[in-house]
């Protein structure tokens, strides 16, 4: 660390503002806070140029998480390096390279969740449970909407875009971020590569096989080699058999962020081996629709191809699902909401032998099926958080090409509607409570 590295991490101390919220449930305050330390060697303080208002953010602030303890909310953050614990040298070896790296100075994204990069489950690319896994905004670790942030084993868990500037991660070509905002860049913290990954476990799953190879199950994946028979137990597919047709419950931020993936990796597929697909975005809500369709209409040929695409209510949505499909359902659903009307939903317009994949943050109440169901119909449930540390080369790929979407701030098609002061958090958390308003991002600075 040079000398005036070294200036710029100890000039770190003082106070700061943040967005805190108090239990029972929607108390919102802007209050002064300590800025943290680096308490551990593996510690980064990262300087918050931006911070993201999230809809799981809303699961606190609406008393459903048996929270109780006031915290700094927030788990989406865009920043600056300003202090390393002793961890970050050059002559570190043996551990993630950000520990031989990352200077004072770098700029860097957060994803919503502490990942070491060292266990088992993030070397296997499981990274949201690292045995370090610790989520930003809760009491026992505070959140991004500050002016700083402690980041806990940041080597780890931070992705850092100086970096990114000069080496691709495929080592072929740098990635071009220059006239990337930071707005746009924020989206890979959480919302962007949580899409991405709604859309490829859907799309890997061995239920989608048959599809996207043309061989039926269970021969499109894994088998033990020369079974048996198999040319007799094996059924030539039809053209219609081949006919992807894929729900998506939810519309939000999140849900245009899976809608837009999950349109880019299947023009990808309609492109490169002739996939036909047919996509039904679903809200009940008439100004997620409305946005959906903007989007949509933004988005070049490119990142969407020539497959069927409607936006419709639940009604609607339920009446495409068996109209499209001579009344067999979707072959996967992508549950973007995180409640058990949205899975029920989710069910009702799946096909048998079809895969729901579900990145909402669910809540206490039981799921709404019995085993019965589930057995009735041989669906296929993956449920849970994604691990934004190893879908970022993808979503970030993905965000290099839709610029249309995630470029831009407030235009009818831009995702982001707003960035505002932290001063109006108690508003904003109120509006986006009530779907008054879209995806909005602080700048603590303001």
């Amino acid at each position: 660390m040079s000398v005036s590295d070294e200036k710029a991490a100890l000039d770190v101390s003082g106070i700061q503002k943040a967005v805190r919220w108090y239990p029972p449930k929607y108390d919102i305050r802007v209050e002064a806070v300590p800025i943290p330390q680096i308490i551990d060697p593996d510690d980064a303080i990262v300087k918050v140029k931006l911070a993201g208002l999230c809809g799981s953010d809303l699961h606190i602030y609406r008393g459903h998480e048996d929270v109780d303890a006031d915290l700094t909310c927030g788990h989406e953050l865009i920043g600056e390096v300003v202090a390393l614990g002793p961890s970050f040298r050059p002559d570190a070896t043996g551990r993630p390279e950000l520990y031989s790296t990352l200077k004072v100075g770098d700029k860097v994204v957060s994803p919503f969740t502490v990942s070491c990069g060292e266990c088992h489950f993030c070397r296997i690319g499981f990274t949201c449970r690292c045995i370090h896994s610790c989520l930003f905004g809760i009491p026992t670790l505070p959140g991004g909407q500050a002016q700083y942030a402690r980041i806990p084993k940041a080597g780890g868990t931070l992705f850092n875009l100086s970096s990114l500037q000069s080496s691709s991660g495929s080592g072929e070509q740098p990635w071009d971020l220059s006239k990337l905002s930071d707005s746009s860049l924020l989206l890979l913290a959480d919302i962007l590569p949580t899409g991405v990954f709604a859309a490829m476990q859907a799309l890997q799953h061995p239920k989608i096989a048959p599809i996207l190879t043309g061989k039926p199950y269970p021969y499109g994946g894994f088998v033990p080699s020369s079974p048996v028979g198999q040319a007799q137990a094996s059924t030539a597919l039809q053209e219609g058999d081949k006919l992807l047709t894929i729900g998506i419950v939810g519309l939000g931020p999140v849900g245009v962020c899976a809608t837009v993936s999950l349109l880019d990796i299947l023009a990808g597929l309609g492109a490169s081996q002739g996939l036909q697909y047919q996509v039904i975005a679903i809200d009940p809500i008439e100004s997620r629709r409305t946005k959906m369709e903007a989007v949509y209409n933004a988005i070049d040929v490119s990142g969407k191809g020539s497959g069927r695409f409607a936006v419709a209510s639940i009604e609607d949505g339920k009446k495409l699902a068996s109209g499209w499909t001579n009344g067999a359902g979707c072959n996967a659903v992508l549950e973007v909401v995180g409640n058990n009307s949205a899975l029920t939903l989710a069910y009702d317009i799946v096909r048998p032998f079809g895969i729901i994949s579900s990145v909402g943050v669910h809540q206490e109440p039981p799921i709404p099926f019995t085993g019965r169901d589930v057995y009735n119909k041989n669906v296929s449930f993956d449920f849970g958080r994604c691990p934004v540390r190893a879908m970022f080369p993808i979503a970030l790929e993905i965000l290099l090409k839709r610029q249309d979407v995630f470029g831009g701030v407030g235009k009818e098609a831009s995702l982001i509607d707003r960035i505002v002061s932290f001063d109006e958090a108690p508003q904003v958390y109120e509006d986006f409570d009530k779907g008054r308003c879209g995806k909005i991002l602080f700048d603590p600075w303001r």
